[in-house]
Parts: structure tokens; sequence; C-alpha cells
């Protein structure tokens, strides 16, 4: 049964927009898959203490390379999304590299990420003429809307089997991870870099393929983001907001279970439209409550952390797995003290 639920899963999800399913609930699917993209590209990395905090970098250069290639070049994301694949695979390469090399890891590694995402936004609002800077960019539209050269389509369900595809190929990727050597080699490296390396793991390297294949996932993102939304702002895809975001919806789904990120997503997406609801609500009885949400994520993830740190998906799957031995377990007889 357990082996035929992800296919059972996947055929579910396909018939989604075959069965007349509403725009607004097709929009939050399209959103959700796109998000978890990017919280399962970012896992790969934290789940072997890579702790980032500039993958909104990544995925803001996924997000206005494509775009811009098209604006200024007419070049279709055909080809625009490889190349912003490979712009942030040297994105990561170049910062990554440095830092792996020298050791520079746990925290010292965090804030080089950090820095690196506020760069690229710094760059994007420094470049305006171009970018659009803090008002954002926004791709030119080919003929009606609808476009397979432009990687654009009127209607939602199209859109949505392109972004389902995207995000089972980073399911794909994260289960190849998991039952490669690479894994056992990023565990142990994890453990003890100088031990590992004395046993003949090459660790710049693997820590290098890692990052860069979470780069390249990441930028994979920001790519479907801007092309579904058709619009793009550096604080939308990129800066330390979307870099947190991304930490604490992995977080709160569980980082070390491949299906963990998407259930974050949906969390913490249907959580955002609450908040939006409510405080637009709340504005319309002249109550300004700007904030709440950033408020309650923050509060979230510190009770995230102390009492669920595998996340919901993984808290729940250590507990059936905990019934289960229970059941299986030999009765005992408790001894006769007669």
């Amino acid at each position: 049964m357990k082996k035929f639920l992800p296919y059972a899963i996947g055929l579910v999800m396909i018939s989604v927009p075959f069965i007349g399913t509403p725009q607004y609930p097709l929009h939050l699917m399209i959103v959700i898959l796109i998000w978890s993209m990017v919280y399962t590209s970012w896992s790969l990395m934290g789940r072997f203490g890579l702790v980032s905090l500039g993958h909104g970098a990544f995925m803001t250069v996924g997000a206005y390379v494509t775009a811009l290639l098209w604006n200024y070049g007419g070049i279709s994301p055909w080809i625009g999304i490889p190349a912003s694949l490979l712009t942030a695979a040297a994105l990561a390469f170049i910062v990554a590299y440095p830092c792996f090399q020298f050791r520079i890891i746990g925290h010292y590694f965090a804030l080089v990420t950090l820095a690196l995402s506020e760069v690229v936004r710094l760059i994007i609002m420094a470049t305006r003429d171009y970018t659009g800077g803090s008002l954002g960019f926004t791709p030119n539209r080919e003929g009606d809307g609808t476009s397979l050269y432009a990687l654009q389509f009127a209607d939602k369900e199209t859109f949505y089997l392109v972004v389902l595809g995207g995000w089972a190929l980073s399911l794909l990727i994260w289960k190849l991870v998991d039952r490669s050597m690479m894994r056992y080699a990023l565990d142990a490296i994890s453990e003890d870099e100088e031990s590992s390396a004395a046993a003949g793991i090459y660790v710049t390297r693997t820590k290098l393929k890692i990052t860069v294949l979470s780069a390249m996932m990441t930028a994979l993102g920001g790519a479907f983001y801007c092309q579904y939304q058709m619009f793009v702002a550096p604080d939308v895809v990129g800066g330390i907001g979307i870099s947190l975001q991304i930490i604490f919806a992995v977080v709160v789904g569980g980082i070390y279970t491949w299906m963990g990120p998407t259930i974050g997503a949906i969390i913490t997406i249907m959580m955002t439209e609450i908040f939006r609801n409510i405080i637009t609500d709340l504005r319309t009885e002249g109550i300004d409550l700007a904030g709440l949400d950033t408020t309650v994520y923050g509060l979230m993830l510190v009770l995230f952390i102390i009492f669920l740190p595998k996340g919901v998906l993984g808290e729940l799957l250590d507990r059936l797995a905990g019934g289960r031995a229970k059941k299986q377990a030999p009765a005992t007889q408790p001894a006769d003290s007669g």
C-alpha cells in the first residue's frame, strides 16, 4: 500500500486541472508548488548542516535573468531559464568555494550567505533603469498572453501542469541525493570535516556539488514564479525576508523528510492568506495591525525549534514508527513474584 501511495497522489494532482477546479484554489496550488520547489531546494543543504541565509539571491537570479533576457534580448524563457540556472550555479560556486576551501562553516557561513542575499537585492535596486528597482519588473506579454515560446499561459490549468512537473523534478532530485553515496559523505562531513577528509572524502568538492545543485533548483523556482505572476520585485523573491521565510517553512514542515518542505509550504501559504484576510478586514474597521504575520511567524519558528525540531511531518512519522515498533515488539509477561 505504502509503495503505491506516491503514484496515487501523483494521479490525483495531475487530474486537478481537468475536474473543474475553481480558479482561486488552483492559484493557491500553483503558488504552493512553486514555493515547495524552493523549500525543497534549500532542504538539500540545510539537512546536512549547511545553513544558507542567501537562497533569496538564487531565486532572484532565476527570476530576473529570465525576465531581462526576454524583455531586452527577445530570448525565450526556454533558453533564459537554463541561462539563469547557470548564472545561479556560477554565483553559488564563487561564494561557496572560498568558504569551503578555508573552512568557513556554521554561523560564519550563514552570515556570508546572508550578505550575498542583500548584495544581490542591492544590485537590483541600483540598476533600476533596467530592472525597475524597488518598483519591480514586468516581463513583456506575447500576443494575447498565451505563448508556448514565451512560456506564458492565460489559463491557470496549463501553468499548473508546468509547475507540477517542476515540483516533481525537485522531489526526484531530493530522493536521488538521499539514496546516493553523496548523502553518506555529507552526513559524515556534517559530523566531523577533518575525520571525513582523513577517511578519503573530498569535503570541498562534495559540499560544492550540493550547494550548486541547491542554487540551481532554487533559481528554477524563481523563474517559474516570475513567469506565473508576470511580475517580480527584489523584496518579493529576494532579500533577507525571503531567505528567512524559506528556513521557517522548511523547519515547520520537516527538514529531514522529502515531503516536509511541501507540507511547510502548505501551512505557511495558507497562514499568509488567513493573515492577509484578517489584516484587510481589520483595516476596514480602522485597526492597523501591519506586521502581525511577521510577529506570529517569528513566534512559531521559536516554538517549532523548541518543541518540534523535526517539523510537523517528521514528528508525525516518528510517532507512527514508534507505534508500529510497539505493536511488533513481542509481549513480555511480568515475572511471577510468588
